[in-house]
């Protein structure tokens, strides 16, 4: 079986879902994927049923009632990652912000530098973004100063969606325990990790700005990164962390 899975989380990406599916499948390298659709209501979770009579073994879907939450999203995706016996398991956008392409270059930083949890991040070498005005800019590297600046990590890109995880780290973080379930929930993802002493590897990307579709950002998410992050360093005092 293919060990790779990619996971895309899905809300009104009708535009973009086609073409994502078939960039990562068009790759030198083996990857399986899985649909999180929240109930999107432009048809999205339609256009991946019918790609799935193309890859009936390659293209997985789960269907949820309604938009609940990227955390949720991918933790959903996670377990069921892990039922299934994935051995790397990608987070990605279905809008190609992320560059599938960089598929390669995380699964590398993961089975050639050993690394448990690989990030796509913007922010490695110089800042690595493009078409995004420049106050968004300016907010998102900050908040991985600000969440550097209260959790210890070393991490440049803290908020990074593009990831890769070695399937140990997802059976060791309790799942259900994550706080954090909006965009802060990359954040915890990686310091809970990062506490729990896997190693982590950024890979440096070019992240451009969606083409089609709707951003899904809104003013809730930097709250949610600001109080959240002083939240969970404060409870992490009180918690174990034992591989």
């Amino acid at each position: 079986m293919t060990k790779n899975l990619v996971i895309i989380p899905t809300y009104k990406e009708k535009e973009n879902i086609e073409a994502i599916i078939k960039a990562v499948f068009a790759l030198p390298r083996a990857f399986h994927i899985l649909i999180i659709d929240d109930n999107s209501p432009d048809g999205t979770a339609d256009i991946v049923r019918d790609l799935q009579n193309e890859w009936p073994e390659q293209l997985h879907m789960v269907e949820r009632a309604g938009k609940l939450g990227l955390g949720t999203a991918y933790i959903t995706g996670f377990k069921w990652a892990i039922e299934k016996g994935y051995d790397y398991i990608f987070e990605m956008d279905a809008d190609f912000s992320h560059n599938p392409a960089d598929l390669i270059s995380l699964h590398d930083a993961c089975v050639n530098e050993n690394a448990d949890m690989a990030i796509g991040s913007r922010y490695k070498s110089g800042v690595n973004v493009v078409n995004w005005p420049m106050g968004r800019v300016l907010m998102s590297y900050f908040a991985s100063v600000y969440v550097r600046a209260v959790t210890g990590m070393r991490i440049m890109d803290t908020t990074a969606g593009f990831k890769c995880y070695r399937r140990k780290v997802l059976e060791t973080i309790k799942l259900d325990k994550i706080r954090l379930k909006g965009y802060a929930f990359q954040i915890e993802m990686k310091f809970t990790s990062w506490k729990y002493g896997f190693k982590i590897i950024e890979v440096p990307i070019v992240f451009t700005d969606r083409k089609h579709g709707a951003s899904k950002m809104s003013g809730g998410i930097f709250n949610e990164a600001v109080w959240g992050v002083l939240k969970m360093k404060f409870f992490s005092f009180f918690k174990k962390y034992e591989v």
